[in-house]
């Protein structure tokens, strides 16, 4: 299906709920927010949430989070829902009754493993974000951006670009940043609350899981333990940034940091582009692109890593 039937839909619609998947990246929470507050600028009633656990990062309060509700507040039936960023239903977590109960779900994602579901599902794997797509559909809509709309956008750009360094930046995800900064998004809020503010006690956790990572072959993989956390004194959703940091060594070509759970392990994978990680989660029955994906498995993290590196080597 296509943008244009998302965007009638939205247009008649007298209430707009949008959504992101659990746990979201500036990419799913940045879409979900933008298009909220843009309904809400154009007279629409607008609600924005997520599943549980419902908490937000402080790296990420820059964003505009007044249409942000916790999942106990969210319409049980909404007029019309978008999920964005989510590549299967139970990504939703909590907020998956009301996709059910929903008189219209629109879903807008970039995941190539989404097989689509809703009423409206666009699914383009080669837009660079779902932040991409919620600014062509906002355009087709003609709802306002005003700066704070902007600078979610922005966040959803840069942080599925990898700051406009992966492959996946185009001309147009170059354009589309030109002009959310002509409509007044801050690049260097978002540069800062996204990756250069972290509290102190990251530097112990990122001290303890770079040190004990392994080169094995073309992959730099690490743990991430509840212990580590505790040492730290910080949240896991503090320690987003890990991965990016492990995938720095040279030698790798793609990097696997396995994060503790209380179910076992999620998997979090980054390629430099000669390895297609998205497709190694999908087999271990999760998600992503080409250069970012994950997954949870139920361990232990040494057959984990044996069942990466299998997948990985093909």
């Amino acid at each position: 299906m296509s943008l244009s039937q998302a965007a009638k839909a939205l247009a008649d619609a007298s209430v707009v709920a949008t959504a992101g998947h659990i746990a979201p990246d500036p990419d799913a929470l940045g879409s979900a927010v933008a298009l909220a507050r843009s309904a809400r600028l154009a007279g629409k009633e607008a609600v924005a949430s997520f599943g549980e656990p419902f908490i937000i990062p402080p790296s990420y309060e820059f964003l505009p989070l007044e249409e942000l509700v916790p999942p106990g507040e969210f319409p049980e039936r909404p007029e019309v829902m978008v999920a964005f960023d989510t590549a299967s239903m139970q990504r939703l977590g909590s907020l998956m009754t009301s996709a059910d109960n929903a008189e219209t779900l629109i879903v807008i994602d970039h995941h190539a493993s989404n097989s689509g579901f809703g009423d409206i599902s666009v699914v383009v794997p080669e837009a660079a974000a779902s932040g991409q797509l919620a600014y062509e559909l906002i355009g087709l809509l003609g709802w306002p951006i005003d700066a704070a709309v902007a600078t979610a956008l922005w966040a959803a750009l840069v942080s599925d670009t990898g700051r406009f360094q992966y492959s996946n930046t185009s001309p147009e995800v170059l354009r589309i940043a030109a002009d959310l900064v002509e409509h007044g998004a801050k690049p260097d809020v978002v540069g800062q609350e996204l990756y250069e503010k972290v509290p102190h006690g990251y530097m112990t956790v990122a001290s303890r899981v770079l040190g004990r990572s392994k080169l094995v072959g073309e992959v730099v993989w690490s743990v991430l333990l509840h212990e580590d956390l505790a040492a730290g004194g910080i949240g896991q959703e503090d320690a987003d940034g890990l991965i990016d940091q492990l995938r720095l060594a040279r030698e790798s070509e793609a990097a696997l940091l396995l994060k503790e759970t209380d179910d076992g392990f999620k998997g979090s994978l980054r390629s430099r582009g000669k390895l297609d990680v998205g497709a190694v989660a999908v087999a271990l029955g999760g998600g992503g692109h080409h250069n970012a994906a994950g997954f949870d498995h139920p361990g232990p993290a040494g057959a984990i890593v044996d069942e990466v590196i299998g997948l990985l080597r093909g």
